[in-house]
């Protein structure tokens, strides 16, 4: 689990050009007019060995402005306010915090109250006097020590001088690294539930601990602050990773669309099982799909549960003001939304879809025993010997095809590791291999021994024809 490194201030402190430089190109708009970046901005940057995440926020800014009217920056109260909801998430989100200010201004009034807001967190703060372009501005930096924050580092975004420093303090406090890593030896299925912002994590969370007989523990997971919470189900220990913030300190406003993702992302990175839900009524959205590449990407297992199937179908019944569907009817309309989610969903076509209400408890053990299924295919190891015998029968039936004047030579295949199912092919030419082939194969792969619900890795690497025989 890579760390959380959120860049916080007052706006126009030169936050997103720190950003595009630490991951070297341009991804934050920069200009020079307070109030550009608006939403948090992400990317995975590295120094001295470690990799964290880099977070670009909104410049915070205390305002009593009220809805509908414009302050002195030109900016509306009401989207001042999500600004500094979504920086005061990223704050509450990160492990540690660069609070930047503005060499050339000194401390102002909006310093001194971003500075009190970030002692409150009791978060790690590296404090970063940006745009000292020169000797005297680096030596007027020092007046920053009054904030009690430590140490300015006076560093220029746009030069490029100082940074190295700064990154050698952030790495310095990054948490240990061995706190980001999962405990192998632990064989407790990690289950996530990710997805959109107010598609029913929450309630789907509520619902699993509901119908359990007992709460084994609520324990710490690698993300700060997050509980990860620990019960059984059917005799078997399952560890619930949720992203729907529950626990978390604090109120987090509406609308936050963007951070939900890099929250997903990580709770992704910790499971083996992604319970990706997607709002019944709204169907299937750019962000659903998003998330659903990244557990794709992960080579996770993944449950698509399309929640809130009863005010989905009461909306239906409302619309064309019919009588409540018949099961028959419910079947079609499930049908028609399975289809529907296959074609925008083309590259997981492995996935279940369950139709589920958190709500009325509709489908709930349903899902968690397709979680605990999935688990078991994750973990399934193949017989070396049967898996030639399958891809032999896989190239006799379809023969592979020629790229590039090349004709595959498959001349044995071996499972190398579960969590994900992850087989190495053996082949005259690595060059001679056709994405199509290889989906083949991994269609053969799966009617043979099942892998339902969880992607499969597929490697091939070259191999001399005379050191094996061929398959």
């Amino acid at each position: 689990m890579k760390p959380l490194v959120a860049i916080v201030g007052r706006p126009n402190v030169g936050k997103s050009t720190f950003f595009n430089r630490m991951l070297g190109e341009r991804i934050a708009i920069v200009e020079d007019l307070p109030g550009t970046t608006r939403d948090r901005l992400y990317g995975d940057t590295d120094w001295n060995g470690r990799t964290f995440t880099l977070i670009d926020t909104g410049g915070l800014e205390f305002s009593d402005i009220p809805v509908g009217q414009v302050g002195l920056n030109g900016q509306p109260g009401d989207l001042m306010d999500h600004v500094q909801a979504q920086a005061e998430l990223a704050i509450e989100e990160a492990d540690v915090i660069v609070f930047m200010v503005d060499a050339r201004s000194g401390i102002t009034a909006a310093d001194d109250e971003v500075a009190e807001l970030l002692r409150r967190s009791q978060k790690p703060i590296v404090l970063a006097a940006n745009k000292a372009d020169s000797a005297q501005r680096r030596q007027d930096a020092v007046e920053f020590y009054r904030l009690g924050l430590g140490e300015p580092i006076p560093i220029s975004s746009i030069q490029g001088t100082g940074t190295g420093d700064l990154l050698d303090l952030i790495v310095e406090v990054l948490p240990p690294a061995a706190d980001e890593l999962e405990d192998e030896e632990d064989d407790t299925p990690r289950i996530a539930l990710v997805g959109r912002p107010n598609v029913g994590k929450s309630s789907l969370l509520n619902a699993f601990l509901g119908m359990q007989r007992s709460i084994v523990s609520e324990v710490p997971g690698t993300t700060r602050d997050a509980i990860d919470t620990e019960f059984i189900f059917q005799d078997r220990k399952i560890r619930l990773i949720d992203t729907a913030g529950i626990r978390r300190r604090g109120h987090i406003g509406p609308g936050i669309e963007k951070f939900s993702v890099l929250r997903s992302t990580r709770a992704i990175e910790r499971c083996d099982v992604a319970l990706m839900m997607i709002d019944a009524s709204d169907g299937l959205t750019a962000q659903d799909t998003h998330i659903a590449g990244e557990i794709h990407e992960q080579a996770k297992g993944v449950v698509i549960v399309v929640n809130k199937w009863d005010i989905a179908q009461e909306q239906r019944r409302l619309e064309r003001a019919e009588q409540y569907p018949t099961p028959e009817e419910e079947i079609e309309n499930a049908e028609a939304y399975r289809e529907t989610l296959a074609e925008g969903l083309k590259f997981i076509p492995y996935a279940p879809v369950i139709f589920a209400s958190a709500k009325t408890g509709y489908h709930i053990q349903a899902i968690l025993e397709a979680a605990l299924h999935i688990t078991e295919m994750r973990f399934l190891r193949v017989p070396t010997s049967r898996l030639n015998e399958v891809v032999r029968d896989a190239v006799r039936r379809h023969n592979p095809t020629t790229v590039r004047n090349k004709h595959l030579k498959i001349y044995y295949a071996t499972q190398a590791r579960v969590n994900p199912p992850t087989f190495i092919f053996f082949v005259n030419d690595t060059e001679a291999v056709h994405f199509a082939y290889e989906r083949y194969l991994e269609n053969r792969l799966r009617e043979a021994f099942g892998f339902k619900g969880t992607a499969v890795r597929m490697q091939f690497r070259p191999r001399s024809s005379k050191d094996s025989t061929h398959a």
